[in-house]
């Protein structure tokens, strides 16, 4: 059972920017030599493989109404129905070239949604494109299907239309309730508007809701903070995650428009994360990891138990095994050695489908290197733990040979109580569960050799 150890000066030595590992190799090892023949020859490989994956879907619906400053997403500012129409027109079409190449008999068990707003389409459009997809492919009545929504400008038709398609997790964003803190990103979103939105979410019978909160945010103080976090308690969602604030202006431009006079300072933000995990815990909520908190009874706690929690691009998950086919723009698909990434603007992405092309911009190819290190970082992210003879006896290689630099470069975090090490392998300490993104990065081929070092938020 976890324990909070919260030891700050640690946190203070080992907060470096850092990847968060929703994949490995991740992005910026993407190329632009990967084309959609290379992805389609990976297609044709899981097709006619002895044991064929079941499939993930992702759909990215990149349109809001406003712009929040805080948002890293890759997402369009738009009222115009008609290019909302026409971008639905292409996932279509996206939908219609995969099927001619992937086998469509495999099950579909998990169906994500994500954005942007993915309810800036109105109720009609959401049930022509879950209709749409329901068609062409076999969906496993068991499946996950979880859905982003943003409650301004939310009704209850948009929740009647997701949940009557198969939609049964939803996922929303608060940040913080602090009308304040609402003002300087601007995300007005009053709290009576989050409780009616989660009031429908349960009399429609969806099976589970997560609530994002953000700290880092202006004008934000561990007090204030807590107070959002207490109501959001109240309110009793199956997750909650609590995301950290990066402040990138240089990689998105609108985040300019929050000063950075008004952001916490450091310590402040230290003292919101450290207060934050206590009052979750406290309100019998169990620490996934990194910034997932789930009560007891929900899957992913069952799966952080039971040692079956996974990492894909969505971030925590409980489905492991599953070939993830990503549609519309900017969208990241993983299958079998690959991972790909769609085109990101709309023009790029449309030329390539008028032209019967997936639309793939770039992607890599994994070497058996990375094969081993993916295995091995995902392990440490969801088990905080490692077995070194399982690595061994599934890739025919002796573990401490292999990763020597790694176990050198671990020595200081073990001096330091992050690790320990037995025979026969790897403990996370619960001080170095909240530096999981460090300890992971001791594994990492790429990071060893000091490559994009600066591409990624700080981990802490």
């Amino acid at each position: 059972m976890f324990q909070l150890d919260f030891d700050t000066e640690l946190i203070k030595k080992y907060d470096q920017p850092g990847p968060r590992y929703t994949s490995y190799p991740t992005a910026p090892h993407f190329h632009e030599k990967f084309t959609s023949d290379n992805y389609l020859d990976e297609i044709v490989k899981t097709n006619s493989s002895r044991e064929k994956p079941p499939l993930s879907l992702y759909f990215h619906l990149p349109f809001c109404d406003t712009l929040c400053y805080f948002c890293g997403c890759n997402m369009i500012i738009t009222r115009n129905r008609d290019r909302v129409k026409e971008y639905i027109k292409y996932l279509k079409n996206e939908i219609d070239l995969l099927r001619t190449y992937l086998d469509v008999e495999r099950p579909v068990t998990q169906l994500h949604w994500g954005g942007g707003t993915p309810t800036h389409l109105d109720p009609d459009e959401i049930e022509d494109l879950i209709s749409y997809i329901n068609k062409s492919f076999k969906i496993d009545p068991t499946i996950e299907a979880g859905c982003e929504i943003d409650p301004r400008n939310l009704t209850r038709e948009h929740l009647e239309a997701l949940r009557s398609g198969g939609f049964n997790r939803i996922s929303m964003g608060v940040q913080d309730f602090n009308p304040e803190v609402q003002r300087a990103v601007n995300r007005i979103q009053p709290e009576d508007m989050t409780r009616q939105v989660v009031e429908w979410v349960r009399e429609l019978g969806f099976g589970s809701t997560n609530l994002d909160l953000m700290y880092g945010l202006p004008f934000q103080t561990k007090e204030s903070f807590l107070q959002t976090v207490e109501k959001v308690i109240d309110i009793s969602p199956d997750r909650i995650a609590v995301f950290n604030y990066a402040h990138v202006p240089w990689m998105k431009k609108h985040m300019g428009l929050i000063r950075a006079e008004d952001l916490p300072k450091p310590e402040e933000k230290l003292e919101i994360f450290r207060a934050t995990i206590e009052t979750l815990m406290s309100a019998g909520y169990v620490f996934i990891g990194m910034d997932h908190f789930a009560k007891p009874e929900d899957e992913m706690a069952i799966a952080l138990e039971e040692k079956k929690l996974y990492r894909n691009f969505q971030g925590y998950s409980t489905h492991a095994g599953a070939d993830l086919y990503a549609f519309g723009i900017s969208s990241l698909s993983q299958i079998g050695r690959v991972y790909t990434q769609n085109y990101k603007r709309e023009k790029d992405y449309f030329d390539a489908l008028n032209e019967e092309r997936l639309p793939v911009a770039r992607g890599v190819y994994l070497t058996d290197d990375d094969i081993i290190r993916r295995e091995v970082i995902t392990k440490v992210m969801c088990d905080f733990e490692l077995n070194f003879g399982s690595v061994e006896e599934k890739f025919n290689i002796n573990f401490r040979e292999y990763f020597a630099n790694s176990l050198n470069n671990l020595k200081e975090m073990e001096s330091d109580g992050l690790v320990s090490f037995s025979n026969g392998g790897l403990v996370v300490s619960d001080k170095g569960r909240l530096l999981i993104r460090n300890i992971a990065m001791k594994f990492d081929g790429y990071i060893e050799r000091k490559e994009d070092y600066g591409r990624y938020s700080r981990t802490v």
